[in-house]
């Protein structure tokens, strides 16, 4: 059991306990943000999320102004969503506690992009340390690991989240288009691929923001953009999507002062 303030840098965290042996963060390497961000999204990456090692979440609740502990239960974690997340404002998370294993293998490969490029079986258990090295090489390729250098780094990393569809809504889908089955019957598709599939390019500008050419999820920066730049392009984006699949993409970023 660890606990963390909310203040900690994510990745430096994650990079420690690695080194200190303690398995089930290794996924989650290279998401920018802070700990006591984390939990109000339920980051997760490479097939897990950080609902699946936190023990408890203790809050500073401004409208009762009081301190409140949330249990795993109580945060009601769901796919990049929370409590927390429903009640914007409400909650300043203080630390987070974590519940992790002491040891050198990971959590189940369940991702096939990172099973492919570590070689192994989905459901394998590989070195946590390779594991990040893996999960690190991964989201640099598709720019999603800071650089101060590289504008085209320079993003939220995914403006959109992966829509999930009632299996009737899925089977309208192109028979090309990624389905992945969820416990409840519903179908999660990928945001990329719907974006790709209606016309928004790589690489591709509107005013100081564009599209990454690395990956079509990351709305970047390209020096000199504003806040109406990124949300025109966001808006276009969205827009394009719906009108060819009939598919509403939902932001995973959370916005200050402005609305899609």
């Amino acid at each position: 059991m660890i606990s963390v303030a909310s203040g900690e840098n994510w990745d430096e965290f994650v990079a420690f306990m690695i080194e200190k042996g303690f398995a089930g963060l290794e996924s989650m390497s290279g998401i920018p943000g802070s700990v006591g961000a984390a939990p109000i999204q339920n980051i997760g990456a490479y097939g897990h999320e950080i609902s699946e090692v936190i023990a408890r979440v203790r809050t500073w609740d401004r409208k009762a102004g009081a301190y409140k502990t949330f249990s795993n239960l109580e945060c009601e974690f769901t796919y990049r969503s929370s409590i927390f997340k429903k009640n914007p404002g409400r909650y300043v998370i203080i630390d987070v506690t974590f519940q992790l294993r002491n040891g050198e293998m990971s959590m189940p490969i369940k991702y096939k992009e990172l099973a492919n490029y570590l070689g192994v079986e989905l459901e394998s258990r590989v070195l946590i340390s390779e594991v990040r090295n893996a999960v690190l090489a991964l989201r640099a390729a598709k720019g999603m690991l800071l650089d101060s250098k590289d504008h085209d780094t320079w993003s939220a990393g995914s403006f959109f989240v992966n829509p999930i569809l009632s299996a009737e809504a899925a089977a309208k889908l192109p028979q090309d288009a990624p389905r992945w089955g969820q416990s409840d019957g519903r179908v999660k598709t990928s945001a990329a691929w719907l974006m790709e599939n209606a016309g928004v390019r790589r690489g591709q500008i509107h005013n100081g923001a564009g599209v990454s050419s690395k990956h079509v999820l990351a709305l970047v920066n390209n020096g000199q953009a504003t806040a109406s730049d990124i949300a025109e392009l966001a808006r276009s984006a969205r827009k394009m999507v719906k009108e060819k699949f009939g598919i509403e993409l939902e932001p995973e970023v959370q916005f200050i002062g402005i609305t899609l």
